[in-house]
Order: structure tokens, then C-alpha cells, then sequence
């Protein structure tokens, strides 16, 4: 039975068009103490009503009124009442922190004119690596996210470079771990107001997606071992991954940046409601 006493954490939101031309709000919600998700529906006038912050991820709800089906797990809400703000992520501060670590991480490049590529990536878009988030569900979804995922996959290769990967460039092992995810920049997009995350409907138009995108800025450099170690990092083809790890005969280099991301996405900080 439905109970206005359930408090809900937001797990993920998005304004798309009916087929009518109004507005509808895709709402998923999970239940704090069972784990269970309600997939919800917010017709444009019920929007209208509500303030956007109200949808941000990690934010916990109470439903006040809607309309559920007959498994309780779908629901048409009318109102929506708001038990605590969760943090949008980094403050201001944290993320001038964090872009400096990177910026020191560039410097341990020694090949200057990768380090220089890297070096001028990050400067030229400076504005918004600081308040990207890395993913708009799966991992570090938050301002700022997309730095502390890419400083935790740094941290993850220097911890392991002198053990495991003594034949590996560490340049490119560096260079990989900034890049691999640098197309994400352009396709999400972020409200720094709200906290709300999408995807830009323009980047779609010119590219497959940001693994793409970190391939053939590299590749078109010259750099074509930071190239395949991007192209491979989301591991499978169905995933995304321009080289499929289960393809024989792999440069044991290629399989690196997928286990580095792999660590940071599996145990990083999830959503904002995780940090501090």
C-alpha cells in the first residue's frame, strides 16, 4: 500500500516531449530502507509547480500525492514535498583543489610534447572540467565529478606503476587516465543551479561518444598508444569500447585504463549524497 511516510532518494530525472508537444518529467526514485526503485511520471503541469532543485540526484523525497499502479512500482506524481537537499558536489574550493592536482599530475609527463597536449586540453577548457560530472548515473554524478574520478584513476596508476607496469610508458599511462574521459565535457551537460545532469543533444550529432572523441584527439596528435588504451577502456564493444578486450593478441598495455577506470567507477563516490 502507498504511505506518505516512505522517503525516496533520487536516483535519476529528465524532461523529455509527448507526442503532444507538452512536457513530461521521467522521475526514478528508490525507496531509503528497502532498496527498491519507483519509476515515476510528472505531466507539465505538475512541473510547472515545482522547483527544479527539487530533482536532484541524492535528494530525499516524500510523495505527498500521486497515483501508483497496481505493483506500486510506477507512479504518476502530483506533488512532492522535500525531506533534505542533498549536496550538488565539489564547492568552489574543493574543485580549484582537485584541478590543481591534476595540473600537477601533467607535469610528471616527461614527454613534452605529450605533456603539452595534455597540458593544453585541460587549459583551454579549464571551465568546464571544473564542474563536469563524470557520468549522469553510474558514477561521481555530481559537479565535479569527472575531476575526482579522473584524480582517483591518477592515484590508482602511480600506486601501481613501479609494481605492475614496469613496461608500460608511464606518460601514456598518465596521459590515458586524463584523457580517457575528457569527451564527457562536451557530452553532458550540467546546472550548476540545480545540480541536474543530461546529455548534450549537439555532441550526438558529431560523435559516437566521449571514448570516440578521446581517440581521435589522440590519434590525430600522433599518440596512438594513449589512443588504443582509451579506445579499449570501456572493455566490450556492447559498451562502448572501440577495441573489444576479448579480442586475441592484445598489447598487454591496451587492457590498462579499463581496470584503472573500472576501480574508480566501482568504488568511487556513487552520488552526492555519498561525498564527505
Amino acid at each position: 500500500m502507498f504511505s506518505t511516510d516512505i522517503v525516496y532518494e533520487v536516483v535519476t530525472f529528465s524532461i523529455g516531449d509527448t507526442k503532444s508537444g507538452s512536457k513530461m518529467g521521467k522521475l526514478q526514485l528508490k525507496d531509503s530502507n528497502t532498496g527498491e526503485f519507483l519509476n515515476c511520471i510528472l505531466w507539465e503541469e505538475a512541473l510547472n509547480r515545482m522547483d527544479s532543485k527539487l530533482f536532484r540526484c541524492g535528494n530525499l523525497l516524500r510523495i505527498v500525492s500521486g497515483s501508483f499502479n497496481e505493483k506500486y512500482n510506477n507512479c504518476l506524481v502530483s506533488s512532492l514535498e522535500l525531506i533534505k537537499e542533498a549536496k550538488m558536489g565539489l564547492d568552489e574550493n574543493e574543485r580549484l583543489e582537485e584541478y590543481n592536482s591534476i595540473c600537477e599530475f601533467i607535469q610528471k609527463i616527461k614527454d613534452e610534447n605529450l605533456r603539452n597536449f595534455v597540458s593544453g586540453i585541460y587549459e583551454t577548457n579549464r571551465e568546464k572540467i571544473l564542474i563536469m560530472p563524470a557520468a549522469k548515473l553510474m558514477h561521481h554524478n555530481y559537479v565535479g565529478g569527472l575531476m575526482v574520478h579522473t584524480l582517483e584513476c591518477l592515484r590508482y596508476a602511480q600506486a601501481n606503476m613501479e609494481i605492475f607496469f614496469q613496461r608500460v610508458n608511464s606518460d601514456e599511462v598518465y596521459a590515458a587516465c586524463l584523457l580517457h574521459d575528457i569527451g564527457k565535457i562536451f557530452e553532458y551537460t550540467v546546472d550548476t543551479e540545480s545540480g541536474l545532469i543530461d546529455y548534450d543533444e549537439n555532441f550526438r550529432k558529431e560523435w559516437i561518444s566521449h571514448s570516440q572523441y578521446g581517440f581521435s584527439i589522440c590519434m590525430n596528435a600522433g599518440f596512438k598508444r594513449v589512443a588504443k588504451m582509451i579506445a579499449a577502456h570501456h572493455a566490450r564493444a556492447d559498451w562502448g569500447a572501440i577495441i573489444d578486450l576479448n579480442e586475441k593478441d592484445l598489447e598487454p598495455f591496451v587492457y590498462l585504463i579499463h581496470h584503472i577506470d573500472d576501480l574508480s567507477a566501482k568504488f568511487g563516490k556513487t552520488n552526492v549524497a555519498m561525498l564527505g
